[in-house]
C-alpha cells in the first residue's frame, strides 16, 4: 500500500473540463484509456486533442453551452473522448443503457432534449426507431460508421474533422462549477426514470472526498466495465481518473471483467456485491475440487484466517500462534490465490448498490483483500460514505467522507448534505422539492444505523421493507443475501411476505455454475428450465435455502421457494443493468406463481 501522500494538481480544479486539461498536460505522452488487446491505445495528450477536435465539431453542427448529447455506446476507448468533447463544447453528454429499447430511449431524449446521440451499428436500428418518434428527432454520430455515414449518420471521423481551428482551452475556460456536466438516469422501476443533474462542482467534491480517504498512487490502473448509464462507472473509471491521471482499459463485456483481472492487475477494483458472490463461490469451488492432501489444510487455513478476521472485527487479540499460522497461511496460499485473481496490486476494493453478506466480506478479508463496503446515490454522485482500506468494519458502509453530513430522521431514513448532492431532477421541480429540504437535506430512501465510531450501516430501502401480517418489520435485502450466499447454484432470490402470514421467495438459478452442475451430474439437457424441475438439484436448492435459513430469525425465514425456468438477465423484467431487483415488476410478472406459494395445502 503506498505511504507516501499522493498529491494531485487538477484536485483543486473547479470544473473537471479544467481538470482535464491539466491532468493531459502533466501525462501527455502516458496511456489514458486503451481497449484489452492493446489495438487501440490512446494517451492522454492525444484524447485531449481529440477531444478538442470533436468538441469542434459538435459546435459546427450547432451544439451549443446548455444543450445536452446522449451516448449509447459499449464500454470502449472512443467514449472516454466523445464524452469529454461533448463537455468541451459546453453540452452535457449522458449515457443509455445499452439493453434499452426503442421506447425507453425515445423517453430519455425527450426527456433530456437531446440535440445530438452517439451511437454505434449494433444500435443504430434501435437508435433511428427512437429517433422517429420524436417531433425534433437529434443528429445520429456513428462510431465505426464509414465516411459519408450511414442513413443521415456522420461518421466519428467526419465529426473529428470538422473545425481544426476550434480553440477548446477557450471554450473550456467558459465552462462554470455550477453548470450541469452530466444527467444520471434513475432505474425507473417504481415511475418514469428521473434524471439526476449533477454539476462540475457536484463531481468535483466527489473526486477530493475520495481522495481523502483513499490514497491512490499515480497512474493507477482501473477496469471500465460497468454501464456508463450508471454512476459508479462514470465516477470510478471516467471523472476520478481525469483528475488523477489512472490508466483506463475497457471491457465491452462485462462477462469477460474476471478474465481482464489478471491482464490489468487494477490498483482499484469496484463491483456489486453479486460478482463478489460468485467469485467466493468459485472459489470455495476450486478448493472443494482438490485432493483430500491439498483441500483439508486449505480449508484449515482459511477457517483459522476468517476466525482472526472475526477476532479483529470484535477488537479481542488474536492470540500469536493463530496470527502466526495465518501468516504461513498467507505466504503458502492466499498470495497465490489473490495473484490468480489479478488483486495482488490493489490499493483498495470495494463494494456497493447493495448489502454485501456478512461472510462475503469475511472470506475476502480472510485471504488477505480486505473488501470495503461503500455507499452513495446517483443524486450524490455515487458517494457518501466508505470504509478506509485500512479501518475495515465489516457490515458497514463506512463513515462519511469529508465535506459530507450524515444525519437520522425519526424514522432511521438516512439523510445526506454536501456539495456533491445533484442539482435537482430534470424537468421535475415536485419531486426535487419532495427529495431536498429546504436546509439542502436529502432525503435517500435508505433506512440506517451508526455504530459507536460513527460507520454508517444500510439496513434497506424504505420503500422495500417488508411488513408482515402480524406487522414485523423485515429487510428483504439481507433474508435473500443469505440464500444466495449459501449455494452458487443460486443467482438471484426476491424474498415475498408483505403483508403475508411467512417468507416465501422466488429463485433463480446461476446460468453459469448450474450447467457445470449438470454436466458433473451427466445430464444431457443443461437448459435452466430443465435443471428447474431437476429433483436433485432441487434437493440441493432446499438445502441452500435451510443453511441460509439458520443465520435468520424464525420470523425472517424461507418456507417456501419456486425455483423459476428462466435465468434472469441485467436489463431484463426482473434486474436493473446493475443487478438491482426490479421488485414491482417482479411481482406483477409473477403473481401467479407467488398466490401459488401461499395456497392451501390440499
Amino acid at each position: 500500500m503506498t505511504t507516501e501522500r499522493v498529491e494531485y494538481a487538477a484536485m483543486e480544479a473547479p470544473t473537471l473540463a479544467a481538470a482535464l486539461r491539466i491532468t493531459a498536460a502533466e501525462n501527455a505522452d502516458e496511456t489514458w484509456v486503451k481497449n484489452r488487446d492493446g489495438s487501440v491505445v490512446i494517451t492522454w495528450g492525444e484524447g485531449l486533442e481529440r477531444a478538442d477536435r470533436i468538441a469542434g465539431g459538435l459546435r459546427g453542427l450547432g451544439i451549443t453551452k446548455g444543450d445536452t448529447v446522449a451516448l449509447m455506446l459499449v464500454n470502449r476507448p472512443e467514449f472516454h473522448i466523445l464524452d469529454f468533447g461533448a463537455m468541451i463544447a459546453g453540452a452535457t453528454p449522458f449515457s443509455i443503457y445499452q439493453t434499452y429499447s426503442a421506447e425507453q430511449i425515445d423517453y430519455l431524449l425527450e426527456d433530456s432534449a437531446s440535440k445530438l446521440i452517439v451511437t454505434e451499428p449494433t444500435y443504430l436500428e434501435t437508435v433511428q426507431e427512437a429517433c422517429s418518434k420524436l417531433d425534433s428527432p437529434p443528429q445520429i454520430v456513428l462510431v465505426d460508421g464509414p465516411a459519408g455515414g450511414v442513413d443521415g449518420t456522420i461518421s466519428l471521423a467526419e465529426l473529428e474533422q470538422a473545425d481544426p481551428s476550434f480553440d477548446g482551452a477557450a471554450a473550456s475556460e467558459q465552462i462554470g462549477p455550477d453548470d450541469i456536466l452530466t444527467l444520471i438516469y434513475t432505474s425507473g422501476t417504481t415511475g418514469p426514470p428521473k434524471g439526476v443533474q449533477l454539476t462540475h462542482n457536484n463531481l468535483m467534491w466527489m473526486v477530493r472526498g475520495t481522495s481523502d480517504i483513499v490514497n491512490f498512487p499515480r497512474r493507477s490502473r482501473v477496469i471500465s466495465w460497468l454501464p456508463s448509464a450508471h454512476i459508479a462507472e462514470r465516477a470510478a473509471h471516467h471523472y476520478i481518473p481525469a483528475v488523477m491521471g489512472f490508466e483506463i482499459t475497457s471491457v465491452p463485456d462485462h462477462k469477460l471483467v474476471m478474465e481482464v483481472l489478471p491482464e490489468v492487475r487494477p490498483n482499484w477494483f469496484f463491483a456489486v456485491p453479486r460478482i463478489w458472490e460468485k467469485l467466493r463461490g468459485g472459489l470455495q469451488g476450486m478448493v472443494a475440487g482438490q485432493p483430500d492432501e491439498q483441500r483439508e489444510p486449505l480449508e484449515a487455513a482459511l477457517k483459522a484466517a476468517i476466525e482472526k478476521v472475526r477476532l479483529e472485527q470484535s477488537g479481542e487479540e488474536v492470540p500469536a500462534e493463530l496470527a502466526a499460522t495465518v501468516a504461513a497461511a498467507d505466504e503458502k496460499y492466499f498470495a497465490a490465490l489473490r495473484a490468480m485473481l489479478g488483486l495482488d496490486q490493489v490499493v483498495t476494493i470495494n463494494v456497493g448498490a447493495a448489502p454485501t453478506p456478512v461472510e462475503v466480506l469475511e472470506f475476502f478479508h480472510a485471504i488477505g483483500l480486505p473488501l470495503a463496503e461503500l455507499w452513495g446515490m446517483s443524486e450524490t454522485c455515487g458517494g457518501g460514505t466508505v470504509n478506509p482500506p485500512d479501518k475495515v468494519r465489516i457490515g458497514t458502509v463506512g463513515p462519511a467522507v469529508p465535506g459530507v453530513e450524515l444525519k437520522l430522521a425519526e424514522d432511521g431514513e438516512v439523510m445526506i448534505r454536501g456539495e456533491l448532492v445533484m442539482l435537482g431532477y430534470r424537468n421535475m421541480a415536485g419531486e426535487t422539492a419532495a427529495t431536498i429540504d429546504a436546509d439542502g437535506w436529502l432525503a435517500t430512501g435508505d433506512i440506517g444505523q451508526f455504530d459507536d465510531q460513527m460507520y454508517l450501516k444500510i439496513v434497506d430501502r424504505k420503500k422495500e421493507l417488508i411488513i408482515n401480517a402480524a406487522g414485523k418489520n423485515m429487510s428483504p435485502a439481507n433474508i435473500e443475501a443469505q440464500i444466495k450466499t449459501a449455494s452458487p447454484l443460486i443467482d438471484q432470490v426476491c424474498c415475498i411476505g408483505d403483508a403475508r402470514p411467512y417468507n416465501t421467495a422466488l429463485i433463480s438459478l446461476d446460468a453459469d455454475f448450474a450447467p457445470q452442475w449438470a454436466a458433473k451430474q451427466g445430464l444431457e439437457d443443461a437448459s435452466i428450465s430443465s435443471l428447474a424441475e431437476n429433483p436433485a438439484l432441487l434437493e440441493l436448492v432446499q438445502a441452500a435455502v435451510d443453511e441460509g435459513n439458520t443465520h435468520l430469525a424464525r420470523v425472517e425465514q424461507i418456507k417456501k421457494f419456486t425455483l423459476l425456468p428462466t435465468a434472469w438477465e441485467p436489463g431484463g423484467d426482473e434486474l436493473t443493468p446493475t443487478m438491482k431487483l426490479k421488485r414491482k415488476p417482479i411481482a406483477e410478472k409473477y403473481a401467479d406463481e407467488i398466490e401459488a406459494l401461499y395456497a392451501p395445502a390440499t
